[in-house]
């Protein structure tokens, strides 16, 4: 999503790297977001007059994509940008649709498309959802592409729901991610959800969020003298947890205010010494390999990486700018290797970016296993 929820610049720019990515590559783009009436900020007001229509319309004027975006109210034929008549005209004509978890469901603009991916960017989630009855619109595609490395596979229990899923690395557009210049916030940061949504029971295994992963971590600065920065929303009511954060020395910053657009996410991440992610628990406990967009933007930035391991360090190089652990006493660990060798890190970040997270080897390989590349 760009504008369902406006102001924030990390999910921003992980549908930015699909579609600037493909537009470097050579093919036309065009890009819609349905939107739920429910959505719209204010409540009462009109769609072309919504905070979300203005943020839609700065984020699209910003990288040239004016001309090529509709954010389109779901269920009718209602758009800021594009007309609904000219997205009917680019669906007939359209070669393939890039379906982000299914949210565009409008049979006019779905139906005409004859190579139809759903996207999964929110892996065991979306599948631990669909056994629960719950409907993920899975039907109607052609091919199934997922950025959980190992689900499908035999060492991963997540269920593959009858479908045979492609896995795909997060992709990132080198040129709008320079290596970065001087370190301002001397310390690792990340920026993160508290609490995304609802989390799961499956089979007698609970599939949590990124509270309850953080929570395994909440006397990490403790041991390390590095700074922990976390850009986290969380909300007010939290005490118990806000007042463990700051007790344990982790050090608070309002995502809005340092990454609320894509300018400043991208400018925070550069600034950062190297990032410290923790995934949500689900990944973590379904091992299926899930691995950040926002993690790939440090990277790229030449800024290291410490992740929470998914399963990711079977299918990624880890030891040269990206460091995985699962543990508080791993986490330390890499934080002073780190430390140790930080000039080396950085130059491994940007390499691993560079060979394998490049959105023109990522895309590329994306539409050939879906046939729709020769």
């Amino acid at each position: 999503m760009v504008a369902k929820v406006p102001h924030q610049g990390g999910a921003t720019w992980a549908v930015l790297q699909y579609l600037l990515g493909f537009r470097g590559l050579g093919h036309e783009v065009c890009f819609i977001e349905p939107v739920e009436p429910a959505d719209l900020q204010p409540a009462v007001a009109p769609l072309d007059r919504s905070r979300n229509a203005d943020y839609f319309r700065s984020v699209m004027q910003e990288f040239g994509l004016e001309r090529d975006a509709a954010l389109l109210l779901a269920g009718t034929e209602t758009t800021v940008g594009v007309s609904y008549a000219r997205l009917r005209e680019t669906a007939a004509a359209g070669d393939v649709l890039i379906n982000i978890s299914g949210t565009l469901r409008d049979p006019a603009l779905f139906d005409p498309i004859p190579v139809r991916i759903y996207l999964d960017l929110d892996p065991v989630f979306n599948q631990l959802w669909h056994t629960e009855q719950i409907d993920m619109h899975f039907a109607g595609h052609t091919h199934f592409v997922t950025v959980g490395q190992a689900i499908g596979r035999p060492e991963c229990d997540i269920p593959s729901c009858g479908l045979s899923w492609i896995p795909t690395l997060q992709p990132i557009v080198l040129d709008h991610w320079p290596v970065a210049g001087p370190v301002e916030y001397d310390g690792l940061t990340t920026v993160a959800n508290w609490r995304g949504y609802g989390s799961i029971q499956h089979g007698g295994v609970f599939y949590g969020q990124k509270a309850h992963a953080l929570r395994e971590f909440i006397t990490l600065p403790r041991v390390t003298d590095e700074r922990l920065i976390l850009a986290l929303s969380i909300h007010p009511g939290e005490t118990r947890d806000l007042a463990a954060l700051r007790d344990n020395g982790w050090e608070l910053l309002d995502p809005a205010v340092v990454a609320g657009t894509p300018a400043r996410y991208r400018a925070f991440v550069g600034a950062s010494k190297g990032e410290f992610g923790v995934a949500k628990a689900g990944y973590v406990t379904g091992r299926c390999g899930w691995f950040s967009d926002r993690s790939v933007c440090y990277l790229a930035s030449g800024r290291p990486v410490l992740a929470q391991d998914t399963g990711f360090s079977q299918y990624i190089p880890c030891g040269a700018g990206l460091l995985s652990f699962s543990t508080c006493e791993e986490a330390a660990e890499n934080i002073t290797a780190l430390r140790r060798d930080y000039a080396a890190h950085s130059r491994g970040a940007r390499a691993l970016a560079e060979e394998h997270f490049d959105a023109r080897k990522v895309l590329t390989r994306m539409l050939q296993r879906a046939g729709a590349l020769s």
